[in-house]
């Protein structure tokens, strides 16, 4: 055990991102460029009745050509219409409902879950942290996506359902990382500092563990949402994610796979929704674990 004397008594204080960071993130060309497409896509979700005059289930005879065909994009269907005559623009809006609320939903469950065993595992350690990590481990042993899927496949597929199941796939990515930086923490001279003037378990945690670990949570907060969005479009174009007539980015690809080479927008569109919400995340993520990290300021 290190001498108390020897320590450096002069404990850091740590402190959530400030305003500033969001100041500094928006002058990130790149990150401004995430922001604002992630912006596009909520604002797309939440009016989506506003913006579109169709019900996204609904199907229109005029919304099929005279051979039964979907039509291409035109003044009436901008993104043109599915098999069934339905607009295509429509549904993808209404996907980005179910996109957003099962990736965040997710996503946040998964942070919880990780940070939880993370911090716990790393600064108590021991039997108990042995345990917590082993099991971790066990869990990532299995492929995230075939075990989501059998998962799925057990449960009757519903929106919350879909979204536990990808938390508790997810977690263990986080909690890894949490664990990592939790124990390099509990190692350093500040918090055997606070150990020997009799500071107790919670408040370590709360005012020296914690603080130092908002950055990451943070950062893969972010992150993990386009992680979590791409989960639920691969179960749902599987068959054991959100089931139709319920639109998902997933399900309408999958719906309309069949018609690719007639009607290629069918698949394009969709895919394009996907990628654009994972990329939009991941630059904002990017931006962020540079603007968080003082090592990393002013690499750009």
């Amino acid at each position: 055990m290190s001498d108390p004397a020897a320590l450096d008594l002069t404990l850091p204080v740590a402190t959530p991102p400030a305003p500033g960071a969001l100041r500094r993130l928006v002058q990130r060309p790149l990150a401004l460029f995430g922001l604002v497409l992630v912006a596009a896509v909520v604002v797309g979700a939440v009016f989506a009745p506003l913006l579109t005059p169709y019900d996204p289930s609904e199907q229109f005879f005029d919304g099929l050509s005279l051979e039964g065909a979907p039509l291409g994009p035109s003044a009436q269907y901008w993104l043109g219409t599915d098999l069934l005559g339905r607009d295509l623009l429509t549904r993808i809006l209404y996907g980005a409902r179910t996109s957003l609320v099962i990736g965040v939903a997710a996503n946040g469950v998964a942070l919880l879950i990780g940070s939880t065993v993370g911090i716990v595992a790393g600064y108590f350690g021991g039997l108990l942290g042995s345990a917590l990590m082993r099991f971790t481990d066990l869990m990532m042993a299995f492929p995230a996506l075939l075990l989501a899927i059998c998962l799925a496949a057990i449960l009757q597929p519903s929106l919350w359902i879909v979204a536990m199941v990808i938390a508790l796939v997810y977690w263990v990515q986080i909690a890894r990382v949490v664990y990592t930086e939790t124990r390099a923490l509990t190692e350093r001279d500040f918090i055997a500092a606070e150990r020997s003037l009799g500071a107790g378990p919670v408040r370590i945690l709360v005012r020296h563990i914690l603080p130092h670990l908002y950055s990451t949570i943070i950062v893969w907060g972010t992150l993990g949402i386009s992680t979590t969005v791409l989960l639920e479009a691969t179960l749902s174009y599987l068959g054991v994610g959100v089931q139709p007539p319920t639109p998902s980015w997933g399900n309408i690809i999958f719906e309309n796979q069949t018609y690719f080479q007639a009607a290629p927008w069918l698949v394009f569109f969709p895919g394009i929704a996907i990628l654009t919400l994972a990329l939009a995340f991941n630059l904002v993520g990017d931006a962020l674990r540079d603007e968080l990290d003082p090592t990393e300021r002013g690499r750009d």
